[in-house]
């Protein structure tokens, strides 16, 4: 797990390795452990290294094949390493160090592209190859590990890790994108790839490679794409049948998420994903488990804990828990350094708390596994139960569900000058009418996988966790788990209010009174309910000069939200003032 950024120069100039090291010098946090840089002419990259596999310099990076004539630059984890690392060696390959980023070098070099079907892991990556000049970037299936990109005001193409280290290397255009503002506002501050919001810079969607030639043409192909069809040799399978895939599969993707030269914990909700997770490894054989949860003050009904229920599990398999607990004067100063951490906006209220656990967690472990995914994975959002007897395509009963505002409501809010068309029911819309999803179900699961998965609660466990020198590491988006999920019937998705085939699973692992209670999110009741000093913050941020000369917001509307700051939310709950508060925070504290 690290941070890599590079520059790509096509007008015969030599690339800016000092704009690169800026670069790097902002992922410092992903990767506190060991820094490099290298160039070659028009092509210059740079790593910050988090030792977890092969803790010795010869795993260093950027790494520099000179036989094979491929400089890689790598952040994740390839957990079938070794396997490939066999075949490679049986194929003739000789190997100068024990780590994964070899294994990628080599791999591309025997395989080609081919090379991306055989990795079982998160990545995102960079490698040159000296004999043609070409560059290729490459993200992993789910989009675990992020990758931007921008064209600078010369010429140049800069890749990284993070947006704000892309702002660190300059000439990036900064402007609003009006259809990212309306995606924003309608996704829950979700902007669907490739686009970000700011104009100049772009994501390399997931399961996607970039191929770059050194004049500068481009080619981008999508290379995995599951299937939200019933699979025919399925046909007969019977609900236990179905509980005990699941079961295995998961199984499976829990250990292999045991690969590390260092201990592995677990980040413990108290949910019944977390819960799972935690099971399964103790069936595993591992003791003495570092588990970890969070808690907050509650505000008014809405509590702020979920301690009684990973509590239970932590006696149940007798791990070695912390709690931590989180007044809400703290929560400010926290509040303002998870903002920092942010590569893009993000209004998702357990920001914070992802932020603070992980500040307390990189103090015991290197590594943790988490429970994010199963929502999505296996139908467990109270808006997929509508989407089972949806009309046509499926895609009013989705926008009525899911969506925080209409275009009409849009409107009222966006000034004219950054109002886009109605751009985000047309992305859904297009989306559904994709092949390959047999019912609206099947089509909900697949955009939220695909888009609201990668660019809310992954990207936010990505980017809390590494802003800590933590990797994070996620069962449930295991991509062979995610195949078989996706050929569930829906009725058994959906059977016990959801999550229906997973709960079953979970009940041979773990106490029923966890999988059957209700559906918890992470509590930070303080954003859900805006007041005394977190308003000050939004209302300061909102009036600011910086905010005034942006102008993305009509300042009738903003002005009846600061008025109300509670009585404007989402169908979801999500708090209309705080989200447009953040963005502004946002942008300030990256000073675009």
């Amino acid at each position: 797990m690290c941070g890599i950024a590079g520059e790509l120069r096509f007008d015969g100039r030599t690339a800016d390795i000092a704009a690169v090291e800026r670069m790097a010098d902002v992922l410092r946090p992903r990767g506190p452990d060991g820094c490099g840089s290298w160039s070659q002419g028009s092509t210059a990259f740079a790593h910050r290294r988090l030792k977890i596999i092969d803790l010795s310099d010869a795993s260093a990076q950027p790494m520099v094949d000179p036989d094979l004539g491929l400089t890689v630059v790598f952040n994740g984890c390839i957990y079938n390493y070794r396997a490939l690392r066999a075949e490679l060696v049986e194929a003739g390959y000789r190997f100068f160090s024990t780590g994964d980023t070899e294994v990628i070098a080599k791999a591309w070099h025997h395989w080609g592209p081919a090379a991306l079907d055989r990795l079982i892991g998160m990545f995102a990556f960079a490698i040159w190859d000296r004999s043609s000049g070409r560059v290729v970037l490459a993200r992993d299936r789910l989009g675990i590990k992020p990758l931007y990109v921008a064209d600078t005001a010369d010429g140049a193409l800069r890749f990284a890790s993070t947006l704000p280290a892309l702002l660190a290397g300059g000439g990036v255009n900064t402007s609003i994108d009006p259809v990212a503002l309306h995606h924003y506002l309608t996704f829950h501050s979700i902007v669907p790839p490739p686009r970000t919001i700011l104009a100049g810079v772009r994501k390399v969607p997931p399961a996607s490679l970039v191929t770059i030639e050194p004049d500068g043409r481009r080619t981008e192909q999508r290379w995995w794409q599951p299937s939200y069809e019933r699979d025919p040799g399925r046909a007969d399978w019977s609900a236990d049948d179905w509980r005990d895939a699941v079961l295995d599969a998961l199984r499976v993707s829990v250990r292999r998420r045991l690969e590390a030269d260092v201990p592995v914990g677990v980040l413990l909700s108290g949910g019944v994903d977390s819960s799972l997770v935690v099971g399964l490894l103790a069936q595993e054989g591992q003791t003495d488990l570092a588990t970890f949860s969070i808690g907050f003050e509650s505000v008014g009904e809405i509590e702020g804990d979920e301690f009684r229920y990973s509590d239970i599990i932590a006696r149940t398999f007798a791990t070695d828990h912390h709690q931590l607990r989180i007044p809400t004067v703290d929560l400010v100063p926290a509040l303002t350094e998870a903002i920092g951490a942010m590569a893009e906006p993000m209004v998702s209220h357990d920001v914070v708390a992802f932020h603070l656990l992980s500040r307390e967690v990189a103090r015991h472990v290197k590594v943790v596994q988490s429970g994010q995914g199963a929502d999505e994975v296996f139908a467990g959002y109270r808006w997929y139960p509508p989407m089972l007897t949806a009309s046509g395509d499926g895609v009013g009963a989705y926008e009525a569900a899911f969506f925080d505002r209409t275009h009409a409501d849009m409107a009222q809010l966006v000034s004219p000058a950054h109002l886009s068309d109605d751009v985000s029911a047309a992305f859904v819309a297009e989306h559904f009418a994709r092949p390959g999803a047999s019912t609206p179900l099947d089509r909900a699961l697949r955009i939220d996988t695909e888009v609201m998965l990668v660019d809310d609660p992954v990207k936010r466990v990505d980017n809390m966790t590494m802003a800590w020198g933590l990797e994070a590491r996620v069962p449930f988006l295991d991509h062979e788990l995610v195949e078989l999920a996706a050929t569930a019937p829906p009725e058994l998705q959906l059977a016990h209010g959801g999550k229906g085939i997973l709960k079953e699973a979970a009940r041979t692992v773990i106490p029923s009174e966890v999988i059957d209670r209700p559906k918890g999110y992470f509590p930070v009741p303080a954003l859900t309910h805006l007041d005394g000093e977190l308003l000050t913050m939004v209302r300061e941020a909102l009036h600011s000069p910086a905010a005034k000369e942006r102008a993305l917001f009509r300042s009738d509307a903003v002005e009846h939200l600061l008025a109300h700051p509670n009585e404007e939310l989402t169908p979801l709950r999500g708090n209309k003032l705080w989200q447009i508060g953040l963005l502004e925070l946002w942008l300030q504290h990256h000073g675009i």
